[in-house]
């Protein structure tokens, strides 16, 4: 059709479209998704920047061709327990004694291979501490001189032993799982308003869990910042760096229309590169925030600190927080509009990528401050392959409460703390504790699909 003719039905001359020109910022787009990524690795440099050599323990964990390693830390649920013995035992006659150090690691060098057991001196444990059942002695094979054998004992404060009657032990596993399940809530209520926002299930959130917790031990210990002042800037920069994952990889995905699947995927790999960036810089070191020992308080059989209190008390305002903003304000109406219609959320003037992108940021923020506070008062800290339990028990708060809603998530989340800490109770043994949660998560999942908050979707 030539220029000037008239298109039927319309009753106006037809004329060509114009291409337009492609502007600087398509042309930049690379470029500007580069800075955006250099940014987000800000964090990992700054905890590059203030790591601490490796200690005796850790060096030796690495293990050589002609020398091995047994190592642990002495920890309770309060802290780390310094001066403690560890007497190995092993073939050749082998018969050491080790001391744990001021942050409660402790290491012996081994030459031969073979089964090692290492028992803990009980008579060097401070007074109200004790093992638990018979986690006092372990035995590791070793099999490979190159890699070392990390070694974990059952040790907590007060009276733990066989001897304490079955009721005490669920009281104070209930306290330590609502403690555990208000942390999970803050990362998994920011994991379930990405997924409701986005549809996206986003493998990398548990890496700014342990973003948070390895910054706040940058800031805290190392830069020897005020705890309330570093936290609240370990806080901002996990903020900033969900505002950058959004600007700069899911905004510019999600207009190419890429597929949920393959974005899934993208996560996969952020997840992957995030840890082994982790790897990379604190090796096999295990990262905790340190304050002053905190003096244990007891009411009935429960045993806690000040930082226990603390936390739960932050995690339950924060949460607080978000649910009044999701339930009470403009931008959390039209977060809800978002997450149930989109699209019409978008004809109604809400303006979608600005409240994804808000989402994003405030996700990472929660995440980053439960980050924090786990690295405070978990007794194990923080490790390079951290998130990867710690997403297991996100997901399945998810799930269990239901996708998309963010209080269908702190109800699933409290669900998983208390059966994580209660499995040991009732004889599961070490880490198969986590297993127990999904199996309750499995369970649920067969009589309610769509877990116990979510909405029923019909199929077909």
């Amino acid at each position: 059709m030539s220029p000037g003719r008239t298109v039927p039905h319309l009753g106006r001359p037809w004329r060509p479209r114009r291409r337009l020109p492609r502007s600087d910022t398509h042309r930049n787009r690379p470029a500007i998704v580069g800075v955006l990524l250099a940014m987000l690795l800000v964090p990992l440099a700054l905890v590059a920047a203030g790591a601490s050599p490796a200690s005796a323990a850790e060096t030796c964990f690495a293990g050589s061709a002609e020398e091995g390693c047994i190592s642990g830390t002495i920890r309770t649920e309060v802290g780390v327990v310094p001066d403690v013995d560890v007497h190995v035992t092993g073939p050749g006659g082998f018969d050491e004694t080790a001391t744990s150090d001021d942050r409660g690691k402790w290491s012996v060098k081994v030459t031969e291979l073979g089964e090692y057991t290492a028992e803990v001196v009980t008579e060097t444990l401070p007074k109200n501490v004790g093992v638990t059942g018979n986690q006092g002695s372990v035995t590791v094979n070793i099999t490979n001189l190159t890699q070392g054998k990390a070694v974990t004992f059952g040790i907590r404060t007060g009276d733990y032993s066989d001897t304490v009657s079955r009721s005490d032990r669920v009281i104070r596993s209930m306290f330590s799982g609502l403690r555990l399940g208000l942390l999970l809530a803050l990362a998994s209520i920011g994991l379930s308003l990405i997924y409701g926002t986005t549809g996206l299930s986003n493998f990398a959130h548990a890496e700014q869990v342990t973003m948070g917790g390895m910054l706040g031990f940058l800031v805290v210990n190392k830069w020897g910042v005020n705890v309330w002042i570093g936290c609240f800037l370990v806080v901002l920069i996990c903020a900033s760096t969900g505002y950058l994952q959004d600007r700069g990889i899911w905004q510019p995905l999600r207009r190419r229309g890429l597929g949920l699947a393959q974005m899934m995927i993208v996560t996969i790999g952020l997840s992957l590169a995030l840890q082994y960036m982790y790897q990379y810089f604190i090796a096999a070191d295990t990262v905790k925030i340190v304050l002053s020992d905190p003096t244990p308080h007891s009411v009935g059989p429960v045993i806690f600190n000040a930082l226990d209190i603390a936390s739960m008390l932050v995690s339950i305002v924060v949460i607080s927080g978000v649910g009044y903003a999701l339930l009470r304000t403009r931008i959390g109406r039209a977060t809800r509009a978002v997450s149930d219609n989109p699209a019409l959320a978008s004809a109604s003037g809400i303006d979608v990528d600005k409240v994804i992108r808000l989402v994003w940021t405030v996700s990472a923020a929660l995440a980053g401050l439960s980050g924090i506070l786990y690295s405070l008062v978990i007794q194990h800290g923080m490790k390079w392959d951290s998130g990867l339990q710690i997403l297991l028990l996100l997901f399945a708060a998810v799930t269990l409460g239901g996708l998309g809603t963010a209080f269908g998530a702190l109800v699933g989340s409290l669900i998983i703390g208390l059966v994580v800490e209660l499995a040991p109770v009732f004889g599961a043994p070490g880490d198969l504790k986590y297993a127990s949660a999904l199996v309750i998560l499995i369970l649920l999942l067969m009589v309610r699909p769509q877990g116990l908050l979510g909405r029923a979707e019909r199929v077909g």
